[in-house]
């Protein structure tokens, strides 16, 4: 194909060449006023809050955690080498709860964003869209 074609997204095939139909949105063309306008309203000052208020807190929360964990390791090997059961020690009980931070901060941030931030994004992207 050449780079000057343009390919319908309509009517693109599959990796076994079938044809696959695709819902077609309408291109709608750039308005910079109308972006300015959406950035500049109440609602999406409350969605970059909404974001920010839970997004910001958090991160420095894990990045302390995580500051904590590589100081005690180390400035406190002795603490850190404290055998908890068998051979488990304090480093790898801490080094795995800093897996398991990881995940419920995603889980926790995907709650928040699908419950507050979704709803307002969709509600502003369909207000761009039908150009109120």
């Amino acid at each position: 194909m050449d780079s000057e074609e343009a390919v319908d997204p309509a009517s693109t095939t599959s990796e076994r060449g079938e044809a696959k139909s695709e819902a077609v949105r309408p291109v709608i063309p750039a308005q910079p006023e109308r972006f300015t306008q959406v950035q500049e309203s109440p609602e999406f000052g409350e969605l970059r809050r909404a974001h920010r208020s839970f997004a910001f807190p958090l991160t420095l929360a894990f990045v302390a955690w995580y500051l904590l964990y590589v100081l005690l390791s180390n400035y406190a090997g002795g603490f850190m080498g404290t055998r908890v059961a068998g051979n488990i020690n304090v480093a790898l009980v801490l080094g795995l709860a800093q897996f398991l931070t990881t995940f419920l901060i995603a889980w926790w941030y995907s709650r928040h964003a699908a419950a507050q931030l979704d709803p307002r994004a969709e509600a502003l992207k369909t207000r761009l869209e039908a150009g109120e």
